[in-house]
């Protein structure tokens, strides 16, 4: 199974509504398909300059090692050697904190991966995984 441009569009929007419903910030939105190829996209009004570069890096990070950024953020205290050479490898494009959620499909393989920055971390990893459940996928932010 392949992530779906209509899929995407349901997660960018899903993730737009739990924004809303929840007076977050101004996010951006990014969603890649498995293969880390921008599937959809989305910055609210307001947003900073560098958000959406900032969503790309956790979505992208996440897609890239396998795990959701929240995973990232515990190796990258436990291991910044590895997260600082896994950066590099990738090319530059890997912020490990929460906001990056892989998208999964019910047999667990990975579709993609959503990346959202603007507010919180927590916040926008939540706004994440909203989008994702209002498109019938399964969420992986990489919690323990």
């Amino acid at each position: 199974m392949t992530l779906s441009l209509h899929q995407a569009q349901t997660i960018v929007s899903g993730a737009l509504e739990f924004a809303d419903k929840n007076k977050m910030k101004p996010v951006s939105i990014i969603v890649l398909d498995a293969r880390g190829v921008l599937k959809a996209a989305a910055a609210q009004d307001g947003t900073s300059l560098r958000r959406s570069d900032i969503a790309t890096g956790k979505a992208h990070g996440s897609v890239a090692l396998g795990m959701g950024s929240r995973a990232l953020f515990k190796r990258a205290k436990e291991q910044a050697f590895f997260i600082a050479a896994a950066t590099s490898a990738i090319g530059g494009s890997l912020v490990p904190v929460p906001g990056g959620v892989l998208i999964r499909d019910g047999a667990g393989a990975i579709l993609g991966a959503v990346g959202i920055s603007g507010c919180t971390s927590e916040n926008d990893e939540a706004a994440a995984m909203a989008g994702i459940a209002k498109a019938g996928l399964v969420s992986d932010p990489g919690a323990d």
